[in-house]
């Protein structure tokens, strides 16, 4: 079990690896935008030092991802195909890139859980497909539109760009929701709290059932008029001696319920955010791309509870850690930049307060993933490969197989059924504890394979022997 208050500085898709199933109620992800642009925090600022690029091509993934995405989700493989058809190399490489880590977070979520990925239009349409595939399109909640800054004449062809996307999916119809509220603008209540007693202000709400209440209200008559209402008589007897009440001056007027600002926990947060700036002040760390405390108090505090744990894969100047320890919980940050180890400490001093906080730095891949594999699965993977070695594409005789792990133990691969291949004693011992990239790669280069559209490798002669 990984403790609470750990940083992790390593490759967040390793890490994720190692991560034991269903162990996670919160995760907030503010990944690269594919922005075409790279980052780096001004010399002498307190994020100096923190960069990142945000640039994409095909050489920046994996091949083995492809298959796997092939594999779990071959709707998702599907997409890709159609990404790279209209939006080229660049979006589809981000794609991919983003959807074998998604994949790893859906596991390590809970059943109560959420995940909210921060983005912008650039990707957000497609990336909007990619969680429909991995997390189910009916466990969709919200796409939450965040404005991030005043309109700017940064175009004369097109409307401004203030606003960035966050895309909000749960597991469970039951997953965790605390709805949250914010304080009523003084617009609001001088529009609709238009009425003050004793008691403060107040505004009216109906007493008598609507349309669609008749049939299971109260029939008679109150104040000269008879009507279904909401509550049986007695109680409407007790509203009016506590003063609820409020009779209509005008003639005709129908009794109504008076509800009172004080009582109120203000407005339900709607899935327009207008009203938090982007950090400025002590806040700002000069970190890029750096997102309000206030933004990520009101994700944490509406989708998980105290001592729930929140995962941030994409941790950068660790805004998500503060938030989550501020507001009780527990957390997990991973971050490629050694950088969020020193922001997340020198955070918590200043913005918090806490200076005897022991933060945890690993930068190793983590083993908690239970999990082993069956004794047979030899056997099952000779009959799913069909006798063939899953690096030349060759067909060999059983006892001529080796056991292989996909992603190597030294990059996250768990020993579980999953992640495990038969590869003939020749690709077993060009692969050795590299990549499955870096084995199909090498084949290409000897003419042992052909290469086809995303990573496919396509045999020259399948039904070859040795």
């Amino acid at each position: 079990m990984i403790k609470n208050r750990t940083i992790f500085t390593r490759d967040n898709l390793e890490v994720l690896r190692g991560m034991s199933d269903d162990s996670v109620d919160l995760i907030y992800l503010d990944p690269p935008f594919n922005s075409n642009h790279n980052y780096a925090a001004p010399i002498g600022s307190q994020a100096a030092g923190a960069a990142f690029k945000d640039v994409w091509g095909l050489e920046d993934v994996d091949l083995a991802w492809h298959g796997e995405i092939e594999d779990k989700y071959p709707g998702l493989y599907k997409l890709l195909g159609a990404v790279r058809e209209i939006a080229g190399d660049s979006m589809t490489a981000y794609i991919i890139y983003m959807s074998v880590r998604v994949m790893e977070m859906k596991r390590v979520l809970k059943n109560t859980g959420s995940i909210y990925l921060h983005c912008d239009p650039t990707a957000s349409h497609y990336l909007k497909l990619m969680m429909d595939e991995v997390f189910g399109r009916k466990n969709f909640r919200n796409e939450i539109a965040w404005k991030r800054s005043n309109p700017k004449n940064d175009s004369v062809t097109r409307f401004g760009k203030i606003g960035d996307r966050i895309l909000f999916y749960s597991l469970h119809p039951k997953s965790t929701w605390n709805p949250p509220y914010e304080e009523h603008t003084k617009e609001h209540v001088e529009k609709s709290y238009k009425y003050e007693d004793e008691r403060g202000r107040f505004m009216t709400a109906p007493l008598h059932a609507s349309s669609g209440q008749t049939g299971r209200g109260y029939d008679y008559e109150f104040h000269g008029h008879f009507r279904t209402w909401v509550y049986p008589l007695e109680s409407m007897k007790d509203l009016e001696a506590e003063g609820r009440v409020y009779l209509p001056k005008k003639r005709g007027g129908v009794p109504r319920k008076k509800v009172y600002l004080h009582e109120t926990k203000g407005r339900l947060v709607c899935d327009m955010i207008v009203n938090i700036p982007l950090p400025k002040g002590t806040e700002r760390t000069e970190y890029p791309t750096q997102k309000p405390l206030k933004l990520l108090e009101r994700i944490i505090s509406a989708s998980s509870n105290s001592e729930d744990m929140v995962l941030d894969p994409f941790c950068g100047c660790a805004t998500t850690c503060i938030a989550a320890e501020k507001l009780g919980r527990r957390w997990v940050g991973i971050d490629i930049s050694a950088k969020a180890m020193e922001l997340v400490k020198s955070r918590l001093r200043k913005d918090l307060g806490l200076f005897s906080i022991n933060v945890v730095h690993r930068t190793d891949i983590p083993t908690d993933r239970e999990g082993k594999k069956s004794p047979d699965i030899k056997y099952l993977l000779f009959g799913k490969q069909e006798g063939f070695c899953n690096g030349c594409g060759v067909s060999f005789h059983f006892r001529n197989f080796t056991l292989d792990h996909i992603v190597p133990k030294n990059k996250g691969g768990a020993d579980t059924d999953d992640n495990l291949q038969l590869l003939c004693g020749y690709c077993n011992s060009v692969k050795g504890n590299r990549t499955q990239e870096y084995l199909l790669a090498k084949l290409k280069e000897d003419n042992v394979i052909g290469q086809g559209s995303f990573g496919e490798h396509v045999l020259h002669d399948k039904e070859k022997k040795h």
